[in-house]
């Protein structure tokens, strides 16, 4: 009798140390890797255009798009995801804190600090507090600081940080941009200001600057060898003509093989960091901690593809080469139109006037590098499970298909700092090992946000957003977003002050509308300047997708859309001007913490919107 009880006892508690070890298992916080491209537009990928258009290429011609198409078949797409600012330091801003730029203080590229009365920590900073250690490699584009001793200081998010552009001046790169106050170790007359070069495949260092020429006779005609050389376009205008070492690099060839880029180079560092078993992980000159297996681990991985200059490796270029692209085509009779803050940076940015061959290198360039880009993806998703699997950890991928689009002739012009959908529609492909929260291949077509992001990946880790500790948090964790729970949003907003001058955005699923927000850019200075102006100074925009899916046409000012011009402009002052609105006098280098709030229609974002 004694010996049947006691095996009883003995089932039951490797029973419950079994239940135990599954529930810890359950509730053990995942991996997570966080990947975000730069410039990206989405119909670059072949999964995404089958979503949207039912069709697998672009409009524009052939795409290819493996690794990431994979990445929707393993898990969950949200395919109407908008970013918040066209421009990258604001998107990468708002993805990092979780906040829109009228809630953070951050429009544009301004250094800013966390002293500020509204600041919060980074999304590194709170997944460190919950036990992860956090890596990041590549472009990050939060230009924050801190100040002590009444003086900015640096301020890494993450506790390991590999600086792209210490990669750069050591090598680890096909190109690179920087300042150099000494070259080759004597101080130069002038400091050179963004001094362009590229690095060869023994290692040697090309430079494109005039100023270095000017100042080293030994360099003079190396700027020209080099255009040749690489075989690169730079933008210009009609007006300004061309420069041998000024504007973006439209097309080109790298100087370096695929797999020793820029991006390259983050990719086999991520690799080779979670590979890693010693104590310390370097990188040329840098050194950080290596990884620790006992722990979570955040990383976040910076691409710099396919953003300028879009110089792809050579044997991706020839194979891009071969097919015929359909360039977008421009009327003049748009600009009529177009909202006099849109069309002067559209005249910045034109392209239009563009040879036939240069429109065409300057399209199969760019799908060539998101070609390269994909296959860079797939091998850090690959390593990232690998690590995970092997111990026996659970994992999520979040990858954020650029951190706003790209324009390809599209209005005339290349860039991007415009509301218009090619720039800000950047979808969000969520992958789990638990694939009840993010099932395999399934497309949530309700909106989502970048300020969702932070949240998702939050709540992920274990974090109760509704926590009053997170009360600060703009977006909604995206898994209630997959499984139906979270509030459905019927419409997205948008707010950036960099290259455009002050402009916010507000879409739904018809109609887009857009409009300036104050005079200047003097933080504090007319917060509530729009609400006073005549409608004709908001030098507004409307367009309506179902009969304009290319926002052509601005209809703001015709009498027989007026009543929804005003519907859509009510509720985007309420929400940008009106809803908690925060601005800073960031100051130079970010030292300043004035601070400026408006707050006259709070509660107005209240994701509802109905227009007849």
């Amino acid at each position: 009798m004694k010996k049947t009880t006691d095996i009883k006892i003995v089932f039951l508690i490797s029973l419950s140390l079994l239940l135990f070890k599954n529930a810890a298992y359950a509730q053990q916080q995942p991996n997570v890797l966080w990947i975000v491209t730069d410039d990206h537009r989405y119909d670059a990928i072949r999964a995404f255009n089958k979503m949207l258009h039912n069709r697998e290429m672009s409009e524009l011609g052939y795409v290819e798009s493996p690794n990431i198409d994979r990445l929707t078949e393993m898990g969950t797409t949200f395919i109407n995801s908008y970013c918040h600012s066209a421009v990258c330091a604001p998107s990468r801003a708002a993805m990092h804190y979780g906040r829109y730029p009228f809630r953070s203080g951050v429009y544009e590229f301004e250094y800013h600090n966390n002293n500020a009365e509204h600041c919060k920590p980074t999304l590194p900073e709170q997944m460190a507090s919950m036990g992860y250690q956090t890596f990041h490699v590549g472009k990050l584009g939060v230009r924050i600081k801190t100040i002590k001793d009444g003086k900015t200081k640096p301020h890494p998010i993450y506790q390991n940080d590999i600086s792209f552009k210490t990669m750069a001046k050591d090598g680890f790169t096909d190109w690179g941009k920087d300042w150099f106050r000494e070259f080759e170790g004597e101080k130069l007359e002038k400091p050179i200001q963004n001094l362009v070069f590229f690095v060869t495949p023994d290692g040697k260092f090309e430079y494109n600057s005039l100023e270095l020429e000017k100042q080293k006779p030994e360099f003079k005609g190396m700027s020209e060898e080099v255009i040749k050389k690489y075989d690169l376009l730079r933008h210009h205008t009609p007006k300004k003509g061309k420069y041998l070492d000024k504007g973006m690099i439209l097309s080109g060839v790298s100087s370096q093989p695929a797999g020793k880029t820029r991006d390259g180079y983050y990719t086999s560092t991520l690799v080779d960091y979670l590979n890693n078993t010693e104590e310390k992980f370097s990188i040329g000159s840098q050194t950080v901690n290596g990884i620790d297996p006992s722990k979570p681990l955040f990383a976040h991985i910076g691409y710099d593809f396919p953003h300028t200059p879009v110089i792809p490796p050579a044997d991706y270029r020839e194979r891009f080469q071969k097919h015929t692209y359909k360039v977008p085509e421009f009327d003049e009779k748009e600009l009529e139109k177009m909202p006099k803050q849109i069309k002067r940076y559209r005249n910045h940015a034109a392209s239009d006037h563009y040879t036939d061959e240069e429109k065409q290198k300057m399209i199969q360039d760019y799908y060539a590098f998101c070609a390269y880009g994909d296959a860079l993806v797939g091998q850090s998703v690959d390593a990232f499970i690998k690590y995970s699997e092997d111990k026996k950890q659970p994992w999520m991928i979040v990858y954020v298909n650029g951190d706003h689009g790209w324009k390809l002739n599209d209005h005339g012009a290349v860039s991007k700092c415009t509301p218009w959908d090619v720039d800000t529609h950047n979808p969000i492909v969520v992958v789990s090992s638990d694939k009840k929260k993010y099932p395999a291949g399934k497309v949530v077509r309700n909106y989502t946000e970048f300020v969702d992001i932070a949240p998702t990946i939050l709540s992920a880790g274990g974090a109760n957003i509704k926590d009053e500790k997170y009360s600060y948090l703009d977006g909604m964790d995206m898994a209630k977003i997959a499984d139906g729970s979270a509030p459905v949003r019927d419409y997205i907003i948008g707010e950036s002050h960099a290259a455009t001058g002050p402009r916010a955005y507000i879409r739904t699923k018809d109609y887009v509308f857009s409009m300036q927000t104050r005079p200047n850019k003097v933080r504090g200075e007319n917060i509530n300047w729009a609400r006073n102006a005549d409608y004709e100074q908001l030098d507004a925009a409307l367009y309506y997708m179902p009969n304009d899916p290319k926002e052509l046409n601005n209809l703001a000012y015709n009498k027989e859309y007026e009543k929804i011009a005003m519907v859509m402009k009510e509720k985007l002052m309420s929400i940008v001007l009106g809803d908690n609105r925060v601005e800073v006098n960031w100051e130079k280098w970010g030292s300043g913490t004035d601070t400026y709030h408006s707050n006259y229609a709070p509660g107005a974002h209240d994701y509802k919107l109905k227009i007849k």
